[in-house]
């Protein structure tokens, strides 16, 4: 179909309960198989690029390749920044053609991620594309996973910030965390319904990769119409290329590592559509 952005994907997935996966890419490899398994799945699909990757993936290089994927696809695609935290590069994600960027204001002060939100939200609706943020603070798998309770998106601020800041989509800390999960979960499902039935705009859930299928769906029943997932590709993708360095001598060379990244990922976006009920929606 053609390039779009994020608006009208989370309208649908808010009005018939589904959520649209969001995949993070950091090759041409990558795009090539997240587009691959949508494209199969006759399903949406969001190709993100997080501001943390920008060293190993940089935009000017990135924003081409996930451009020209979206626009040959045969399925909605659109094209994010995630997790800007600065205002120079989430000006120039715009600039390069992205679709819809997301400003990470959530470890400021309420009013000041009030203030930083508010002014990206002009700078996306501007350029007529669409501005996500978050609140309440999705840590690091790793580092927060004791404190992940402490961090939790409060209802009464949830309701202040969409009204002062006009964001189309925010996304919430439930007890979800960025990474592998060194343990399970625990997801509060009844703070997504909270917030849901307090504000008028799409929620979002980061920290996907590691989640179970059934909390998923739990999740989207509650409110969740998009969901984040990153390290669940790259654990995949090295998995595939893992096997091609160890295999047999024949198959140690370049092209096939890119065709197991492709797999690798392509398997990953396919599970997770599935789950997302996405699947048959483009």
């Amino acid at each position: 179909m053609t390039l779009v952005n994020m608006e009208p994907l989370l309208r649908d997935a808010r009005k018939n309960g589904y959520a649209v996966g969001s995949f993070n890419v950091l090759s041409i490899e990558t795009v090539r198989g997240a587009i691959k398994a949508a494209e199969e799945m006759h399903s949406p699909i969001i190709l993100q690029l997080a501001e943390v990757h920008l060293p190993a993936a940089p935009l000017e290089y990135m924003a081409p390749v996930m451009l020209e994927g979206a626009r040959r696809a045969n399925v909605p695609v659109c094209v994010h920044f995630d997790h800007g935290t600065s205002h120079n590069n989430i000006e120039k994600a715009v600039r390069l053609g992205f679709s819809s960027i997301m400003f990470d204001g959530a470890s400021n002060p309420l009013d000041e991620n009030i203030r930083l939100t508010k002014e990206i939200v002009n700078l996306a609706h501007s350029a007529g594309i669409t501005a996500e943020a978050e609140l309440g603070q999705v840590g690091n798998a790793e580092e927060d996973f004791a404190n992940v309770q402490n961090t939790l998106t409060d209802v009464n601020e949830a309701v202040r910030f969409v009204r002062e800041t006009g964001v189309d989509a925010l996304a919430v800390s439930i007890g979800n965390l960025h990474g592998e999960y060194r343990e399970p979960p625990v997801l509060r499902f009844d703070r997504i319904a909270e917030i849901r039935n307090s504000i008028d705009i799409p929620l979002v859930l980061h920290g996907g990769s590691g989640i179970s299928a059934g909390d998923f769906k739990r999740c989207i029943k509650n409110g969740i119409c998009k969901v984040n997932i990153g390290t669940a590709i790259q654990l995949g993708s090295y998995k595939h290329v893992e096997s091609v360095v160890g295999g047999e001598v024949k198959n140690r060379n370049y092209f096939s590592i890119m065709d197991s990244i492709i797999e690798g990922t392509y398997e990953v976006v396919k599970k997770h559509l599935n789950i997302f009920g996405s699947c048959g929606r483009a």
